[in-house]
């Protein structure tokens, strides 16, 4: 057995263990862990400062979560999407492929709580209808797996799953969304590395909250991926009293950039049911995102997005740069709140000002988008060797 897989076993994982190590009511812990199961692994417990803090709210359950908010389980829509139980197919070319229904840390504020922890949602029964469903549409170029967190399979299931998406002659990108690298990064092995990078282009996106996550161990784990070619971005959650200030998530961004990490989300926290606690107002991220733009470097500057409810997709969200025109010139503002004239090009033909026109225009194209079935790549010759 492998010293992550030990650590696994030791970890809190039950009402009595709240009850024995935190205090907990019993009846409360029993109600949190029936609600959403508890897992917290020794590493990641070990990175607690004291009771309420930034990583003690993301990993201990909440009596907030019990509280009735009316928000949906399934806030994405990605039930809505699923053709098969275990692929979410949302974009034209590509999907999310769920490969096992464990995480090494259950998240409090996870969007997929209706499923993560039950084996009986997702499943490794389901990963040969995935296989087939994705062998069967053409369209798709770009997989994700995810779950539950993919790199809780052993290294020889996992290999199965990404060896069967490489045999598929479609398949162009391999994604692996996993927290491991932040909640446990002893799963990131010499061994593990050496079986991923023969299926390149692999890439990984892990997920790191807050600086303190960034240790030695989480420095060891990205760079180990960097080393053996494999790109590692960063997709964070903004959450009241985890990283809701510009100087917390500031210093993140750097901390990544310095492990090899490229921020890549900041994601609105959606819209779960039992997470409302963890919800922020928009204009804190917008506020955050100003205080980053130009005051560190592009590459620590994350794409800050809201998962649209219902299955829309990610819309970003930007700090309003673009004040308006005078005539030709376009007035824009910087980082400082400086004032400069952009003296745009003349276009050939006069822009449709009307609402209702504008409205039209916008309906025609998502008309078009709706009307391609399926997205079909262009094919591209290679000559024989």
């Amino acid at each position: 057995m492998e010293l992550w897989q030990e650590m696994l076993r030791a970890s809190v994982d039950s009402g009595k263990d709240l009850v024995d190590r935190f205090g907990f009511e019993p009846e409360l812990a029993e109600k949190l862990n029936t609600l959403f199961h508890t897992r917290i692994n020794p590493y990641y417990l070990s990175l607690i400062r004291y009771p309420g803090d930034p990583i003690w709210l993301q990993c201990i359950p909440d009596a907030k979560e019990l509280e009735e908010d009316g928000f949906p389980e399934d806030p994405l829509g990605e039930d809505a999407q699923s053709p098969v139980p275990s692929i979410t197919h949302r974009y034209p070319d590509r999907v999310l492929f769920l490969t096992t229904s464990q995480c090494s840390m259950y998240c409090r504020f996870c969007t997929r709580k209706r499923k993560v922890g039950d084996s009986g949602k997702i499943s490794m029964k389901y990963i040969q209808s995935g296989l087939d469903y994705i062998a069967a549409h053409p369209e798709i170029r770009d997989v994700i797996l995810s779950g539950g967190d993919p790199l809780m399979l052993t290294d020889t299931m996992l290999e199965k799953v990404v060896s069967g998406l490489r045999a598929i002659p479609h398949i162009e990108i391999i994604r692996l969304g996993t927290k491991m690298p932040c909640v446990l990064p002893q799963r990131i092995t010499q061994n593990l590395v050496d079986m991923l990078k023969k299926y390149h282009p692999i890439y990984v996106n892990t997920h790191f909250n807050h600086p303190w996550e960034i240790t030695a161990e989480a420095k060891r784990a990205c760079e180990m991926l960097a080393n053996a070619g494999i790109p590692v971005g960063n997709q964070a959650v903004l959450m009241k009293g985890v990283n809701d200030d510009p100087d917390v998530m500031l210093e993140l961004m750097r901390k990544l950039l310095a492990i090899r990490v490229r921020p890549y989300y900041l994601y609105q926290a959606d819209i779960t049911k039992g997470a409302n606690h963890f919800r922020t107002p928009v204009s804190v991220g917008l506020e955050i995102m100003d205080k980053l733009r130009g005051h560190t470097s592009g590459l620590a500057i994350p794409a800050f997005v809201i998962d649209a409810p219902g299955g829309g997709g990610k819309i970003p969200i930007l700090p309003q740069y673009v004040l308006g025109r005078n005539g030709n010139k376009i007035i824009m503002r910087n980082y400082k709140y400086e004032i400069y004239e952009y003296p745009d090009v003349e276009e050939e033909e006069k822009k449709e000002k009307d609402p209702q026109q504008i409205e039209k225009k916008y309906l025609r194209k998502r008309k078009s988008v709706q009307r391609k079935k399926t997205y079909k790549p262009e094919l591209v010759e290679v000559p024989a060797k």
